[in-house]
């Protein structure tokens, strides 16, 4: 790097014998809840975060305590397609290791709180016994990769859940420090030999997403991820797909270098090239991505930095593939579908709505047993959504006043606990377990909704569906820079309020409002809503409303967010 120092992380990484750390001694320590602060680094390349109850460290702390330490474990499942028997493994592990509830994740996958240390290893030795695991979950990869999961289940859509995988499986770090760690493989008797023919010995200089869609529903927000493969389909048959490059969510509040982007069209591929041009792609950011400022190392700034036009011809060179000018497409919406939808051969599928993603029983609503008894009955699929949802899939014409029964048992049925604008609106976790939140997100979005609800229902609003997106930090891992109404944690109760984006997830969104406590954020929005039940054109939506109006500005580029 041009002798600048790398960041610290680099040099763990560099020193890691390919992610293995001191991660299997920490394990046995039994004097601390806690691994080395160089072993959560690498941890996350094995699905893990370590984090503390945050609700309760200030009071152990007054009692001379350590932080109550518990792990976070995501597990990896490429575009979200579960087995129900699957399902039920990771529910008795929800059970017996984690607190009580699975949390469904904005990119497909699932993720535990609350795991103590001395069950870590049974827990991920389990994940697997549930034939799932969690490599590359978290890290400085390629993470789990998305794929749209409805509203038409289709033989494309099958084809595209078989690339999903494919891919998912093509950039698997190929180190064998996961199976010596967490399932007692064999080791080996010196790493100095092994190799990451993608990675190299240091990996990627940050994480790395990548995701597929299939116009004309934006589910997965394919801009927001730093590779997307837009399916081109004629016919009824896959032709190929255009590809998207350098979208990103994070930035730092205050830090103008640091902003969220949307990922550039590069062009159009045949589908038999999507793993070298991935693999292109993948090793030009391994091998220019800034390695010295972390802050810095998404593939959207290295884009930026070289241009878009560097980075094509990089791409083109490495994967020997030359795009060809992008196929037109359109997106319409970037949420999910709710209720039963019949695919081409038959089979029925249930869009069941999960605020935040958080598969718990909650009193009368008893979603994590209520799925368990779907499970039991329906051996077949749930499919989990890139909005936090969840799909029973594949079910039967028989089954489907069955599963209808059971959703009532449960009071878990949609119609039960979900307006319109709760559908649209997600959250990440944020306290008590996140260790970089600064306000509250999944525990307080759900009674602000309350108040939004009852704002746009007396501007007559109530049926009309704005996408709300709520996280604790300005990380972004609820994608809240493409919401049209989004909200970013700066402090205990403020917020940076965005106004503008598109409800396809084409366009960022603008800060409209700073450091703004719920009183000035309703006050805010009020009148808002009420200009737009008045003044807007037919079938508006509220972003696109709020850029023709002139109240927000139209974000061209990301990077151009904190210019006045």
């Amino acid at each position: 790097m041009n002798g600048q120092k790398l960041s610290e992380v680099e040099v763990i990484k560099a020193h890691s014998r390919h992610l293995r750390g001191t991660i299997a001694e920490g394990l046995l320590d039994p004097l601390t809840g806690a691994i080395a602060p160089s072993d959560t680094q690498l941890s996350k390349f094995h699905g893990i975060y370590q984090q503390d109850d945050r609700d309760i460290r200030s009071e152990r702390t007054r009692q001379k305590l350590e932080p109550a330490y518990s792990f976070m474990i995501r597990a990896r499942i490429p575009g979200g397609l579960l087995t129900t028997s699957q399902w039920l493994g990771l529910d008795r592990i929800a059970t017996e290791y984690a607190n009580q509830s699975i949390r469904l994740t904005t990119r497909q996958a699932i993720q535990y709180h609350g795991v103590v240390k001395r069950n870590l290893k049974q827990t991920i030795a389990d994940i697997n016994q549930a034939t799932l695991d969690t490599i590359a979950a978290c890290g400085d990869v390629n993470r789990n990769v998305m794929s749209p999961s409805l509203p038409a289940l289709s033989a494309v859509h099958r084809l595209v859940q078989e690339h999903a995988e494919s891919l998912s499986e093509h950039l698997r770090p190929r180190s064998r420090a996961y199976h010596e760690i967490w399932l007692d493989g064999e080791k080996l008797e010196s790493t100095q030999g092994e190799v990451e023919p993608i990675y190299g010995d240091t990996y990627l200089p940050r994480k790395f997403k990548a995701a597929f869609v299939i116009p004309p529903q934006n589910d997965v927000d394919v801009f927001s991820q730093d590779l997307g493969f837009i399916a081109i389909v004629k016919d009824g048959q896959l032709t190929g797909y255009n590809i998207t490059a350098g979208g990103g969510m994070g930035m730092t509040h205050g830090e103008v270098e640091t902003y969220p982007r949307l990922g550039d069209v590069l062009g159009f591929i045949r589908a038999d090239d999507l793993i070298p041009v991935a693999e292109a792609v993948v090793t030009t950011q391994r091998d220019y991505g800034d390695r010295t400022n972390r802050k810095h190392a998404r593939l959207k700034y290295t884009i930026d930095d070289r241009g878009v036009d560097w980075f094509r011809n990089e791409v083109e060179k490495r994967s020997g593939i030359t795009f060809a000018p992008a196929t037109p497409y359109a997106f319409v919406a970037n949420g999910d579908v709710y209720g039963w939808r019949q695919d081409d051969v038959g089979a029925w599928h249930y869009g069941l709505f999960v605020e935040n993603g958080r598969v718990s029983d909650n009193n009368e609503r008893r979603l994590l047993s209520g799925l368990r008894a779907v499970a039991r009955l329906h051996n077949s699929e749930f499919r989990l959504t890139p909005n936090q949802n969840l799909i029973i899939s594949k079910v039967s014409e028989s089954n489907k006043a069955i599963i209808n029964a059971l959703l009532r048992e449960f009071g878990i049925e949609n119609s039960a606990q979900a307006s319109v604008l709760r559908r649209n609106s997600m959250a990440c976790v944020a306290f008590p377990s996140c260790g970089l939140a600064m306000a509250e997100s999944e525990r307080y979005l759900p009674s602000l909704i309350d108040k939004l609800d009852n704002a746009l229902q007396r501007h007559g609003l109530a049926d009309e569906a704005i996408t709300t997106r709520m996280t604790g930090c300005p990380n972004g891992c609820a994608r809240p820079y493409i919401a049209e109404i989004g909200l970013v944690g700066k402090g205990p109760g403020r917020y940076t309020l965005f106004l503008g984006a598109g409800f396809a997830g084409d366009r960022l969104g603008t800060p409209y409002l700073d450091n703004a406590n719920e009183a000035e954020i309703l006050d805010a929005l009020n009148p808002l809503f009420g200009q737009y039940a008045n003044e807007r054109d037919a079938a508006e939506h509220f972003g696109d409303f709020l850029v023709r109006k002139g109240i927000v500005r139209k974000l061209a580029e990301g990077r151009l967010m904190h210019e006045s």
